[in-house]
């Protein structure tokens, strides 16, 4: 069994273009999305199209939720200026949604299981099994994380949500982010100095004959067309977004 996993597009077909281009030459038998698949970026219509074509069990996100409900469940805390930013974008973006559109978000699920041999079971979410909110990274403390996860060994987990790809072991088992096809970015940054990378992130977890692979990739994508397509989609505050591509 190959199963490519993958997160947090956010609205970015052109990277997801790129991402499904490289998936043709690996030979994948099943596709999962761990979520915050539409929200933010210039082609939501697109990335819904593409998502409905591939039929692929897709997780729910925080981001998408929020798409939806318009009701953020974290307690994050964000500058006024920034939130009206992002009320900005997601009005401009429910106007480009159709109804049927909104209906298929909604079919996101909270987790996803999916067997990928006779013993072991890929558990599937955005930020924990718990709540999409979430937040795992490498430096999570183990007590949190086995908390969060309540790790068996039969299963394998992977989440999305801090968009970066890493791996952490669990004992006998381990936990797995594929990064972020639409949005990644390294989290040592300054705040004043922010890029997005323009490379899409997926994971690819292989099972043959009892034996585990697990295998990041990193696929370039078209930043010069993400920028055009910015420029000329209508989307609110296109200039700020363009400038996170910067070098």
């Amino acid at each position: 069994m190959r199963v490519a996993v993958f997160s947090d597009i956010h609205g970015n077909a052109v990277a997801l273009e790129a991402m499904l281009d490289d998936l043709k030459t690996q030979n994948i038998e099943q596709l999962v999305c761990l979520g915050d698949a539409i929200q933010g970026g210039p082609q939501p219509t697109e990335v819904v199209a593409h998502l409905q074509q591939l039929g692929c069990p897709i997780v729910m996100g925080n981001a998408d939720d929020w798409l939806l409900t318009g009701v953020a469940s974290d307690a994050e805390q964000i500058s006024e200026a920034r939130q009206i930013e992002l009320d900005t974008v997601r009005d401009w973006q429910l106007s480009l949604l159709s109804e049927d559109d909104l209906s298929f978000i909604r079919t996101f699920q909270p987790t996803i299981r999916l067997p990928i041999d006779d013993e072991r079971t890929l558990l599937c979410f955005h930020g924990s099994p718990q709540s999409f909110d979430h937040v795992i990274l490498p430096q999570t403390p183990d007590e949190e994380v086995l908390q969060y996860l309540n790790p068996e060994p039969q299963m394998i987990y992977t989440g999305g949500h801090t968009h970066m790809q890493f791996i952490r072991h669990l004992g006998r088992t381990f936990h797995f982010n594929p990064g972020s096809v639409g949005r990644a970015y390294r989290h040592d940054q300054a705040e004043d100095r922010f890029w997005v990378d323009s490379c899409a992130e997926y994971a690819i977890l292989t099972s043959n004959n009892g034996i585990l692979a697990l295998e990041f990739r990193r696929v370039p994508f078209d930043v010069v067309r993400l920028m055009s397509v910015y420029q000329t989609s209508g989307r609110p505050y296109a200039e700020e977004a363009i400038a996170q591509y910067g070098s």
